[in-house]
């Protein structure tokens, strides 16, 4: 966790007013079977989160990458993989850093990339 925390404040200091587009490796598999271990992410800091968008969140001091969901007006974010599912959790909309927006294997082919911004 601190490791993805260091990332994100190295790539907020290293742009123009902290909104530029940066990429992050998932380390884990709580977000298989969409993205693999390993699989590269392109956060945007500006980007609109809505229900079922992949979110970069600041939670008890450190990032997390989850699925954003609404539920009757609250917000939660959960890992994709049903062997994290406990790891749900209610969050403040503020928390929410950034939307993924794009994604590449760890092989960095290009027919393995995938959009998230449509």
């Amino acid at each position: 966790m601190q490791d993805l925390k260091n990332a994100i404040e190295s790539a907020a200091e290293s742009s123009c007013g902290g909104a530029e587009p940066f990429a992050l490796q998932v380390v884990d598999d709580s977000m298989e079977p969409e993205f693999k271990r390993r699989c590269i992410i392109v956060v945007d800091p500006t980007g609109v989160a809505r229900h079922g968008t992949y979110v970069i969140a600041l939670i008890e001091n450190g990032y997390v990458f989850r699925q954003l969901v609404i539920e009757n007006d609250e917000y939660y974010l959960q890992p994709l993989n049903e062997a994290y599912m406990h790891e749900k959790r209610k969050i403040e909309f503020n928390a929410i850093q950034g939307i993924v927006v794009q994604q590449a294997g760890p092989n960095g082919r290009r027919k393995d990339r995938k959009r998230y911004d449509d």
